[in-house]
């Protein structure tokens, strides 16, 4: 059973075999297999379900905020990068039904084709078993996505939560180091975030961006961390 089916079925959600394989039918293998149906209707069903229960969520999680931060803090949580994230998360791509040239060209891994499939799959959960099963299923693939987005500062991306946080602490702007490898068509992109005096590191992406992301959220994490020991071992020092 693939991943994905095994999250609905311990979520209580039976899935329709016929929709799935829909949900999971790129147009490069529609096209090659005589034009059958692709999942570019479920996708577009998908991402309406997506959005509204992700909105639904951010207003009544975070009832303080104005509009203007909970509008970034979807767009953070709802983009291609985040989809393709979740969906890696799955081994969706191994699900894929994909024709032989996206095959070749690492169709499986690209944030593009990951993101539209998945939101073909909430799509197919949507029109199966509607709104309830759907936001289930969105809740637990993404409630995680938003605590994690919110922990990311005013400017909700990890270059710019680490740039607030390195000027904070003066040690001044953040650099990064990249390196690249593999073929043209399927290249791998590696980073290191340099902040200071520190190296952080390696972020790993199929571009700089995800890879420069990775790593800044790296450096955040543990600048964070270092940032908070002085505090706590004070206050465990006047306990």
């Amino acid at each position: 059973m693939s991943r994905v089916l095994a999250v609905l079925d311990e979520l209580g959600i039976d899935s329709d075999a016929q929709l799935y394989r829909l949900a999971v039918t790129h147009r490069s293998w529609a096209y090659e297999n005589g034009g059958v149906p692709t999942n570019e209707r479920l996708e577009f069903l998908g991402d309406a379900v997506l959005g509204i229960v992700v909105t639904d969520q951010l207003y009544r999680q975070f009832p303080d905020e104005p509009e203007g931060i909970l509008a970034k803090l979807r767009a953070a949580v709802v983009n291609a990068q985040s989809l393709a994230a979740v969906a890696r998360s799955l081994d969706l791509g191994e699900d894929l039904l994909l024709g032989r040239g996206e095959t070749s060209t690492g169709g499986r891994d690209k944030a593009s084709i990951l993101a539209d499939t998945l939101e073909a799959v909430i799509g197919s959960v949507f029109l199966t078993h509607g709104i309830e099963a759907a936001g289930l299923f969105v809740h637990a693939l993404f409630d995680p996505v938003i605590d994690d987005a919110a922990t990311r500062g005013a400017g909700l991306d990890w270059k710019t939560s680490l740039q607030e946080l390195s000027a904070n602490l003066s040690l001044g702007v953040p650099t990064y180091a990249l390196s690249e490898s593999g073929p043209d068509h399927d290249k791998r992109f590696e980073a290191f975030a340099l902040v200071g005096d520190h190296r952080f590191g390696p972020g790993r992406g199929l571009n700089k961006k995800q890879a420069e992301q990775e790593a800044a959220a790296f450096a955040f994490t543990a600048l964070t961390e270092i940032a908070s020991a002085p505090a706590a071992a004070a206050g465990g020092a006047g306990a």
